[in-house]
């Protein structure tokens, strides 16, 4: 204890302390504010930083605001003395004599300070006891407290003295030290050092007196804070409480009996999954099941164990409500570390003289005795493992009763809380400072499902906040996680007897000052394990390192290279670990940074030396690049093509952490200012990243974790973060397209109508691209708003060009088809105007020009155009025949029965003479037809095969029946051979009788010819002109040109005759309904004979003296009803399916949302061929769904949303015909016209809405009419019927059946969604789920199907493979044979076949529906009938598959 007395004293309350305006603030006072003003835990830090940088702790502090403060002194410092015994060139005492002290403090007087000091072990060791130095500052005399207590507590008393005189009150106090039975020094003059160094060994040698802190505390008279604090003392006393129930136990069992669910338990099912991920050899399916099941029996094994008193406790503290929780945990680590010190310092010994003996025998050469040595270390580092017992061993334990929760999904029996609330004990953990394990150190595992329970809590209480993730890398015991400790204030775990096991990440909040420079919230430090950890000796290997530092630096934006010393090989064996890190991030499109900090370098001032090293770590990463490139296959010449580096900015050097000596070195000053450089780097790194999302560090943990299980990472990484923000993009992509469809659907209706109209007579691109204009604007404006708003932006950039040029690709393709459309519409309407042209109103002579155009020409459209043209004129005909009869009866009698009947005979005449121009409507039988062609062609037909059997060429799993190979024989001439397979090879592996390429081939010729003859089949308009006949011949014609066309082409193989009938057959099948339907429609449309009662009411108005203004008006209303209803269907289908992109279920979303109701519906309906329908023509299964979609929303809408469109649509166009009606009564007058310019008025204003123009009333003679306000109020009232007429017949048959067809629903909604990839996998047939058609890239699906449901079986057996090919490309024994190819290759490799195989991704990994599973079993007789082979030697359809429900594949 030293203390000073003086005579000479001033003293003042601090209230009235004023210090001089031109002196500093003492530095002590500065600290002691801080003390003052800090909370515990503040207070804790302070102390905890001070002992370790070698500075003296405040021990007894008096009350600042009662004490008087002393300013007078002795000429000597008793803190310089004190600094002169502990360490002559380190201030552990600041005095008066440091640089920034100045001669007034104000909060140090009566302050009681302590340092320790402890020796080496050494023989220079000036002091050979552990000393504590205790300062008392100011005047002994003033602060009696203070010296009663240090005079109590104190071994020898060292005072200072001025020259005193003998009536001094200091004397006698001095007197009364002296009689104290305590050896006393005192000195006055504080030069004398070694004096003094040698009076205090000499007392402490005779003293048996022993300082404890704890006695301190025992005082009465002063206040011990952790007492006072009524939360700290609880905390406390609950620690000691918990530690009290570790009593009596032996340190290396405690893990294994307290805390069960982490050790073994959680060490087997890590093991386990390593495995799953890895399958070795020819594992199976089967293998894959039992591992599953064996882990799932694991997770049970958990679940089942008691949870010890000791962590309910735990738990039950950190859920209590009482305030004190952090207190407990930060007195039950210190608690914990106090535990198991002893123990750890005897194994610390014994591995330390071990690991020396292993070294001494390694240089002997004794193997023997190396071995046996080796064995005992190894031991020693399994009791290292076993006594380790922290508080991350309880949180591990939490986490594994949490993930055996989830796994079995209930509660644990003996928790008192519910699992679902563990995940927020330790968030709330993260967010007050403590690190959380991020990968157990021991298992070598990270707990997926815990951390990201974790993150999950950590977003719900501080929201998705932004971070930038720092991770370290280095050797162990190089100083990582000291000096991220000293950068960030952090408390990861440093000398408690063990390194950093795994890894753990902590959290610093980013000051509100230091986020106007950054773009996050927080930092996310994340500390390592070290590489080639000591502790791993005997089973630590390179791949471990590499895994871990991939890992790591995977996370991170930004990852410090930790390299300790100067050693040339320890740097390139960190170096080349991290530069195959980096080039793992680099092939999987990460790019994150790096700075390398060189640590414990000497004479780090010297330019010319740190240029030199930086040299020297250029030319390693540089060779160490080219040496990882050839084992990652990577092309990479130096470091900087892996990463963007440079070494003048990148590289720090570091000085030596300590100034001399443990244990009573100091920090080297240059150091922190290392450390200081470093941080304002990261900070420079840091405001130039955007960081990530919390949600997004969940997702990438678990991505790399994932990746990391297989052994291919860069095979098997998936970037979860990119496909869900790719998957967004891709849903906002087909909004986009979907508005550009929509607005030029209604531009080409417009279009059309004008076309029709005679309005246009030619359609350029530059005129959809004005009409175009305000739609792709605001697609454009979504877009940028989209990729600069969106949270994920930063990621979503990367695809911003391709995508737009993805969507003027779209719109040019949209202009394109439009255009051709359009023009086809011109051509066909000036056909008919030439056939229009040769007619003559008389109808005798329109007859004898119909009979000479039909024997002149086959071709379809010119027959629709004259058809449309003949109906016109027979109607026109009629009506100039019944105002011809009524006029000549005007002066006769017009009773009713009379006019009825006159009107009946003459009906009946006019009638006939029409009919007979019409070819007769008989009875026909589609199937016959197709029978007939095909038996005349000589083709074989099976006459008895059933009609449900004709569309089985749609849905058949492989075309070998009907192929026959090419193949040429040495004389030249060509042999075949009928249904020629592949032969089978010896060696092990699947074969199929075609080739994946060739059945993919074959099935995508047969789908465009499908798709090809449906749209011939539309084209026909059989609806107008009836069914011939000759269309099933063009029909046939049309398919055998294709099939020669095929087989012509660069093929290996011709098709059987029976291909060519069955095909045929199938088409036919299909189109038989729609042909049907479409014919039933024209026999109506044969309509003459049910428009007596319009021409009947011509003829009676005309007989009652009606105006012709009248009668022409009702006849206007009668042109417009057809044009009216096709109008109104068009409007109501294009409203209905933007209706139905917006809710229905199914149709709502993008691709994969529509593929996900199609799967349910299937389980739904268990209806096996459509199954197979949907596997092996996947397009058609999607039109016939969106169909059956369609009509059912329709069906389930009509009243509610159908019905309401026509009536709303309807009403629309009313208003718009009376408008323009009105506007063209007004042009006549103010032009002073004629009804002609009225109707050419008309018809103009309504030439976007109608297909209406004046030619419609070329036959009806209206040059009498001359009221043309009669005629506009004619048109009112009749319209008013006519609309009604036409609501009337609106239903839900009538309603699908009217649609035009190249305006129907579903036909716009296969348009859009079928307009996308369509390429299968060669092994298992899943669909591509690319939507964007032709795409650049590979192909790839998420989730494969069992390769048996496209026909794989086992070769030389019967029996099918259950492989899925995620799976299969795992094995390292599993072979096929691409291309008719006589060479195996490995699914693994299965790029290297070329072709359709190289095109696809296919990762190798566990990502499987369960559904597919399910489908096997459910399905498992129809699958064996189907491909005539058999699953009952597949013992894969294990008790498991069984066990899986239809629900639970939903």
């Amino acid at each position: 204890m030293f203390i000073s007395s003086t005579g000479r004293k001033q003293a003042l309350p601090v209230s009235n302390k004023r210090t001089s305006q031109s002196e500093g603030i003492h530095p002590m006072d500065v600290q002691m504010a801080v003390f003052h003003c800090a909370d515990s835990f503040l207070k804790q830090l302070l102390v905890t930083k001070l002992s370790q940088c070698q500075y003296a702790l405040p021990l007894l502090v008096p009350d600042p605001f009662t004490q008087q403060i002393d300013f007078g002194s002795v000429s000597s410092s008793k803190s310089q003395l004190i600094n002169s015994l502990i360490n002559e060139k380190h201030n552990t005492f600041f005095h008066r004599n440091c640089p920034g002290s100045s001669r007034t403090r104000v909060l140090m007087d009566g302050v009681v300070e302590i340092a320790w000091f402890c020796p080496s072990g050494s023989h220079d060791d000036k002091i050979t006891d552990c000393v504590a130095f205790c300062n008392l500052h100011g005047d002994a005399g003033d602060h009696q407290k203070q010296l009663q207590i240090l005079t109590e507590m104190a071994s020898v008393i060292v005072v200072l003295l001025p020259r005193l005189q003998k009536n001094d009150k200091n004397m006698i106090q001095l007197q009364q030290l002296y009689k104290d039975s305590k050896p006393l020094i005192y000195r006055n003059q504080s030069e004398v050092y070694e004096d003094l160094r040698r009076a205090i060994n000499e007392c402490l040698s005779e003293s048996s007196f022993t300082f404890r802190l704890e006695d301190v505390s025992k005082h009465s008279d002063i206040r011990v804070d952790e007492e006072d604090d009524e939360d700290c003392r609880r905390g406390r006393e609950a620690a000691q409480q918990m530690m009290s129930l570790l009593e009596k136990k032996d340190l290396t069992e405690i893990k294994g009996s307290v805390l069960p669910c982490h050790g073994k338990l959680w060490h087997q099912w890590s093991q386990k999954n390593k495995e799953l991920h890895r399958p070795q050899g020819n594992e199976i399916e089967m293998d894959i099941s039992r591992k599953q099941t064996e882990m799932k029996k694991i997770r049970e094994q958990q679940h089942e164990s008691d949870i010890s008193e000791f962590l309910k406790f735990f738990i039950k503290e950190m859920n209590s409500d009482t305030g004190h929780q952090m207190y407990f945990i930060n007195w039950l680590r210190i608690c914990l570390d106090a535990y198991i010190a002893a123990d750890f310092s005897v194994l610390h010994h014994k591995y330390d003289e071990t690991w020396s003996k292993i070294l001494k025998l390694k240089e002997k050469h004794e193997p023997e005795k190396l071995t046996t040595k080796q064995a005992e270390l190894e031991s020693i580092s399994e009791k290292f493992q076993a006594a380790a017992f922290g508080l991350e061993n309880i949180m591990r334990e939490i986490g594994q009763i949490y993930e055996s929760c989830s796994s079995v999904k209930k509660n644990k029996k003996d928790l008192q809380f519910d699992f679902s609330s563990l995940p927020s004990l330790a968030a709330e953990m993260m967010i007050s400072g403590f690190p959380l394990e991020l990968m157990d150190g021991d298992a070598a595992h990270v707990p997926v499902i815990w951390i990201s329970a974790v993150l999950d809590e950590l977003i719900q209480k501080l929201g998705d906040q932004r971070v930038f993730v720092l991770s370290v890398l280095g050797l162990q015991s190089s100083g990582k996680s000291t000096m991220l400790n000293a950068m960030f204030g952090l408390q990861f775990a440093v000398s408690a007897g063990r390194c950093t096991r795994g890894a753990f990440m902590q959290l610093v909040k980013v000051s509100d000052e230091m986020k106007t420079q950054m773009n996050f919230d927080y930092i996310l430090v994340v500390d390592t394990e070290g590489l080639r950890a000591l502790e791993l000796a005997g089973r630590s290997t390179r791949h471990h390192d590499i895994k871990l530092a991939t890992f790591v630096v995977g996370l991170a934006n930004l990852t410090l290279i930790n390299i300790f010393g100067e050693n040339l090989s320890e740097m390139q064996d960190i170096l080349q670990i991290v530069v195959q890190a980096f080039m793992r991030m680099k092939k999987v499109k990460l790019n994150p940074s790096c700075v390398f900090v060189h640590q414990n370098v000497s004479d780090i001032t010297a330019v010319e030396k740190n240029m030199e090293g930086r040299r020297r770590l250029q030319q390693t990463l540089d060779k160490m690049t080219k040496l990882t490139a050839n084992e990652e296959f990577y092309d990479a010449e130096c470091f900087s093509d892996v990463i963007r580096f440079d070494v003048q900015n990148d590289v720090k050097y570091f000085a030596q952490l300590w100034e001399g000596s443990p244990p009573m070195a100091p920090p080297n000053p240059k150091y922190c200012e290392n450390i200081q450089e470093l941080r304002e780097s990261i900070m420079s790194h840091a405001s130039n990243s955007h960081g990530m999302m919390l949600t997004h560090l969940k997702d990438r943990i678990k991505d790399f974790w994932e990746a990391l299980l297989k052994e291919h990472f860069i095979f098997s990484f998936q970037n979860s973060i990119e496909i869900s923000a790719y998957r967004k993009l891709e849903t906002e992509y087909s909004k986009w397209s979907w508005s550009l469809r929509s607005a030029m659907i209604e531009t080409e209706n417009k279009l059309h109508n004008k076309i029709e109209n005679e309005a246009i007579h030619e359609v350029e691109e530059t005129d959809l691209q004005r009409e175009l204009k305000k739609t792709s604007e605001e697609v454009e404006r979504s877009m940028s708003e989209f990729f600069e708003k969106d949270k994920d932006k930063d990621i979503l950039i990367q695809w911003k060009t391709s995508f737009e040029m993805k969507i003027k690709d779209v719109q040019q393709n949209i202009f394109r088809e439009t255009k051709r459309k359009l023009n086809e519409i011109l051509q066909q309407r000036d056909l008919k105007k030439k056939s229009d042209d040769h007619e003559n109103t008389l109808y005798e002579k329109s007859k004898e020009l119909s009979v000479k155009l039909k024997d002149k020409t086959n071709d379809k459209e010119t027959q629709k155009k004259k058809t449309d043209a003949q109906r016109t004129h027979h109607e026109n005909t009629l009506y100039v025949m019944s105002k011809e009869l009524a006029l000549k009866r005007k002066d006769k009698t017009n009773d009713e029965e009379t006019l009825n009947k006159e009107f009946d005979l003459f009906w009946k005449q006019i009638v006939d003479i029409i009919i007979t121009d019409t070819p007769p409507l008989k009875n026909f039988e589609i199937m016959r037809d197709v029978r007939k062609i095909l038996s005349e062609g000589h083709l074989p037909v099976d006459h008895i095969k059933e009609d449900r059997e004709y569309i089985k060429i749609f849905t058949m799993s492989s075309y070998c029946e009907y192929v026959i190979f090419k193949k040429s024989s040495k004389n030249g001439f060509k042999e075949t051979v009928k249904g020629a397979y592949r032969r089978f090879k010896k060696t092990l592996g699947y074969v199929r009788t075609l080739s994946p390429e060739k059945e993919a081939e074959i099935k995508s010729f047969v789908t465009d010819v499908e798709q090809q003859t449906d749209t011939m089949i539309q084209s026909f308009n059989i609806s107008k002109m009836g069914y011939k006949i000759s269309y099933i011949q063009q029909l046939i014609d049309y398919i055998k040109k294709r099939v020669t066309e095929h087989e012509e082409g660069a093929v290996k193989y011709e098709f059987t005759k029976q291909f060519l009938v069955d095909l045929v057959l199938s088409i036919c099948k299909r189109a038989n309904k729609m042909i049907t339907d479409q014919h039933r429609l024209f026999k109506e449309a044969i309509y003459v004979k049910k428009k007596r009662e319009e021409y009947y009411n011509v003829f009676q108005k005309y007989c009652h003296g009606s105006t012709s203004a009248a009668i022409f008006g009702e006849i206007i209303c009668q042109k417009l009803k057809e044009p009216i209803e096709q109008s109104v269907y068009k409007k109501t289908a294009r409203d209905l399916t933007d209706e139905m992109r917006s809710n229905c279920q199914s149709l709502n979303g993008k691709r994969s949302n529509l593929e996900k109701h199609i799967l349910k519906t299937l389980a739904d309906d268990e209806d096996f061929n459509k199954y197979m329908n949907y596997i092996h023509n996947p397009r058609d299964h999607f039109k016939s769904f969106i169909r059956d979609e369609v009509s059912q929303y329709i069906t389930d809408k009509f009243s509610v949303s159908v019905l309401p469109k026509m009536k709303k649509n309807i009403k629309l166009l009313q208003q718009k015909i009376m408008k323009a009606a009105h506007e063209s009564t007004e042009h006549v007058q103010e032009n002073r016209g004629d009804v002609d310019l009225w109707l050419k008025s008309f018809t103009q204003q309504l030439s976007d809405e109608l297909i209406f123009s004046e030619k419609d009333l070329s036959g009806v003679k209206h040059d009498d009419v001359d009221d043309i306000n009669l005629l506009e109020d004619v048109i009112r009232q009749e319209l008013l019927a006519v609309m009604s007429d036409i609501c009337n017949r609106f239903n839900t048959k009538t309603f699908p059946v009217n649609l035009d067809h190249k305006f129907r629903p579903d036909d716009l909604l296969i348009d859009h969604f079928c307009q996308c990839c369509w390429v299968q996998c060669p092994f298992c047939g899943a669909t591509c789920t690319n939507t964007i058609e032709n795409h650049h890239g590979d192909h790839s699906v998420p989730f494969h199907r069992n390769i048996g449901l496209n026909g794989i079986y086992y070769r030389n057996t019967s029996n099918f493979s259950t492989h899925i090919c995620t799976s299969a490309v795992a094995s390292s024994t599993l072979y096929f044979y691409p291309s008719d190819s006589d060479d195996s290759i490995l699914y693994r490799d299965y790029r290297r076949a070329g072709g359709v195989y190289a095109d696809w991704s296919i990762t190798p990994d566990l990502s499987e529906l369960p559904y597919w599973k399910w489908f096997v079993c459910r399905f498992q007789k129809d699958l064996e009938k189907q491909y005539n082979k058999t699953f009952e030697g597949c013992v894969e359809i294990t008790d498991k598959w069984k066990k899986i429900l239809k629900t639970k594949c939903y």
